[in-house]
């Protein structure tokens, strides 16, 4: 715990405390095997919901939560998150009474023109009402809030983060990956593009095979690390292309190893409030490969500097395509990009969300509304 900050943590999935629970997208059971609830106290309140899950608005009823929330007297109260009913409730419950902090991660990468968007504006107006401050985690969100009525001053920034740290381990991860590599077949000169997460559509998996149809050379590996629901679907169409290869889901104890298998990352996906595995990656010092789609862009990705940036689509496809086959007749240059990521990856960390946070409760305890 942070000297001179007591936190109390309200979970309002309570059933998310069973353990194992299935993943729809992943289509499998899954199980975090690294421990969530050390360190910091923490309730999990009852949700009644008959449906219970953040796959909807009505997911999350919490009856008890305003008067849990109230018996402990805070004194600055965080919702992470509007779009379920116990979190906009208690956010209007609350309001007035103490300062309301808010941390989300939406854009406006998604928004398309129409009567939907005017009113979907309106609505999101009056829900940002309901709070004091918005922690914005990059340029899209901040330009999200802003168009949703946030002012400026209402805005303080508090990145998305990973644990860099346990990302960064030590010289082991890249002895124990470069033996891994060799299990799985792949030569020492092979360029290794890396991708983990789901296989479903929004992440566009099928970037992959278009890339190994664009780009012959045998030297081109690329590692698939995930499953999902066009993870059959892939692997035939992948069936002639013995450069493409597929592995199962890999724990959280196991990514900083997953991440350097491969020389460089890539998400190629088509909407990405921001795209936290391009962090985990890029705390492994691999630079990255990204599309226009992710919200994590113009925070972490330079190109030539941090990694390479696309147009999801035909020209997209053949640009990468052209990239990768710059880099395997001279890749003297992942290394010092490797560096770059990590060195932008500083500003990007827990101590900075802390350092962030604690100057905003500052400025409220000093200044008042």
């Amino acid at each position: 715990m942070e000297e001179g900050i007591e936190l109390k943590v309200f979970y309002t999935w309570s059933q998310s405390q069973l353990g194992a629970k299935y993943d729809v997208d992943f289509g499998k059971m899954i199980e975090w095997d690294i421990p969530l609830l050390n360190g910091y106290s923490f309730e999990f309140v009852n949700n009644v919901s008959k449906d219970p899950g953040v796959h909807h608005f009505n997911g999350i009823r919490n009856p008890e939560l305003n008067r849990e929330i109230t018996k402990w007297e805070p004194d600055y109260l965080l919702v992470i998150g509007w779009n379920f009913n116990s979190h906009l409730s208690c956010m209007h419950y609350f309001k007035g009474k103490m300062p309301v902090l808010f941390k989300g991660d939406s854009t406006l990468l998604d928004e398309k023109p129409g009567v939907k968007r005017f009113l979907r504006r309106i609505f999101l107006r009056w829900v940002y009402t309901n709070i004091d401050y918005a922690l914005y985690v990059g340029k899209n969100n901040h330009d999200y809030f802003r168009k949703h009525g946030m002012r400026e001053n209402q805005l303080f920034w508090v990145p998305h983060a990973v644990d860099n740290a346990r990302f960064e381990g030590s010289g082991i991860y890249e002895q124990e990956a470069k033996e891994w590599r060799k299990q799985l077949g792949l030569e020492e000169n092979d360029l290794v593009v890396l991708f983990a997460g789901k296989l479903e559509p929004r992440k566009d998996p099928f970037f992959f095979i278009r890339l190994a149809n664009h780009l012959k050379d045998p030297r081109l590996k690329i590692v698939l690390v995930g499953n999902g629901m066009l993870e059959n679907e892939m692997k035939r169409e992948a069936s002639g292309d013995k450069r493409i290869i597929f592995i199962d889901f890999q724990n959280q104890q196991k990514m900083p190893l997953v991440y350097r298998l491969g020389d460089i990352f890539a998400m190629p996906s088509r909407s990405e409030t921001w795209g936290l595995a391009i962090n985990e990656a890029m705390a492994c010092k691999r630079p990255v490969i990204a599309s226009t789609r992710c919200g994590c862009v113009p925070d972490l990705v330079d190109e030539g500097i941090t990694g390479w940036i696309f147009n999801p689509g035909e020209l997209g496809d053949r640009k990468i395509a052209q990239v990768l086959q710059n880099i395997l007749e001279d890749r003297t240059i992942l290394p010092a990009m490797g560096d770059n990521a990590w060195e932008r990856l500083q500003s990007y960390s827990y101590s900075s969300d802390l350092v962030n946070i604690k100057r905003l409760l500052t400025m409220i305890k000093t200044h008042p509304k």
